[in-house]
This record gives C-alpha cells, structure tokens and sequence, in this order.
C-alpha cells in the first residue's frame, strides 16, 4: 500500500469484494438491514394499533430475519473496508466501535427474531420487551450510522481522493460531446 494512511484508506483491500476506488459496496448494503429493521419497528408499534395485528407482527419478524441476513453480507463486506484502514489512527478506532455496534445490533436482532419466532400465529401484537428491544436497536443502529458517516464524510474512508472528485466540476468543453454520467 502507500505510505499515505489517507489514501491507504481510499483504496480497497480487494475491489471485487469490497467495491471498486470511490464507490464501495459496504454503504449500499446496509440499506438492506437499515430499512428492515426500521419497518419492522413501525409495524410493531402498528400492531399495538389496529386490531388484528398477527399480519403486522408476522412480518415484522421476517424483516428482522432479512435485516439479519443483509447486515451479515454488509458487514462482510465492511470488514474488507476495516482492513484499508492503518491501525492506530482515530479513523481505524472509530471504525472498530463502528464495528462493534453493528455487531451488538446484528445479534440482538438475532435475539428479538428467536424470541418472537413462532409468536404470530396467535394473532397478538408485539411483546413489550420485544418492542423496547427494537427501539433499542434502531437507536443504537442510528449511532452506528453516524460513525459510519464520520467514516465516510470527514475521514473520507473509502472516497475517492479529491483530484479524482476534482473531475466532477471541470466544465465541459463546447466541443459538442457531452460529458459522461
């Protein structure tokens, strides 16, 4: 690698796994988990709401099952991220409790699935505990999202350096092609 840890840090470890220069894979694939588990949250409030709740509770215990499977493809694909970062910096240690949180979440979604596997087919709303520990895990979820952007946005993790961002604002020439993108 370079001796410079902020573009060792650009660079993937392997551009097939982990996404190519400036555009990793890492950052779509939470998408999957992120917006899961946060539907599943809605539909267990939702099913303390209507008045026969199973369906709301049946699926929401399916999409923490697909949040579950999303974060495990993520987070493969983050660790790859992890390993372009030098050790020893602050990006490197907010990445590690980046890390760790995702992780905290991705098992306590675990949990909430096992406990509540099986429970909707008696047509109940969602468990108090089984709700707080959603609530819980989507808010620990947002703070790991926020590390996540620190990542990216102010340590520029995984972004492409900024003579390569330079090549966005160039103007165009006149010559009548038009520019790509």
């Amino acid at each position: 690698m370079t001796s410079d840890p902020r573009l060792q840090a650009k660079r993937p470890v392997s551009a097939s796994l982990a996404g190519p220069y400036g555009h990793p894979f890492h950052p779509i694939l939470v998408t999957v988990p992120i917006g899961a588990w946060v539907i599943s949250l809605v539909f267990d409030i939702a099913s303390h709401v209507v008045h026969e709740p199973g369906f709301l509770t049946q699926a929401s215990e399916w999409l923490i099952a697909v949040g579950v499977l999303g974060a495990l493809l993520a987070a493969t694909v983050g660790f790859l991220d992890l390993f372009a970062i030098p050790a020893g910096t602050p990006a490197f240690r907010t990445a590690l409790v980046h890390m760790t949180l995702n992780l905290l979440v991705t098992a306590a979604y675990v949990a909430n699935f096992l406990w509540r596997h099986g429970d909707y087919t008696s047509g109940d709303s969602v468990g108090a505990g089984q709700l707080a520990l959603s609530a819980l895990s989507v808010a620990v979820l947002g703070v790991s999202g926020f590390l996540g952007g620190k990542l990216a946005y102010r340590y520029g993790v995984r972004v492409a350096d900024e003579n390569t961002q330079a090549e966005g604002y160039t103007p165009a020439h006149r010559s009548g092609a038009r520019p790509a993108g």
